[in-house]
């Protein structure tokens, strides 16, 4: 049976990073957050968002694991197959723009 093919086009990030008060907690902290405003858009605090290509998605996650210290940082993707799939509701003020996922 030949493989099904699955192209993600929009993907939630979300990230912690540990020792954030220490120099080297921020300099992770900064390069992390720099890396992912390359390729989405920053939603709040530690939360991107955005379409993505899938060859962005594998640079994205490779230039990730080469700045985190995975012993004590950790950084979740959510991929969201299609519009329909999917329903957001904001309580209380926005603080940013906001991109809208059903494009």
């Amino acid at each position: 049976m030949a493989k099904k093919i699955i192209n993600y086009n929009y993907i939630f990030l979300f990230y912690d990073i540990a020792d954030e008060f220490s120099d080297v907690g921020k300099y992770r902290l900064a390069k992390v957050f720099k890396i992912c405003k390359q390729y989405l858009k920053h939603h709040q605090n530690s939360v991107f968002r955005g379409s993505i290509t899938p060859s962005n998605q594998i640079e994205l996650q490779f230039k990730l694991k080469k700045v985190i210290d995975k012993n004590l940082d950790f950084v979740t993707i959510i991929k969201v197959l299609n519009t329909g799939a999917f329903d957001e509701v904001t309580i209380g003020i926005n603080k940013k723009e906001v991109e809208s996922i059903f494009i």
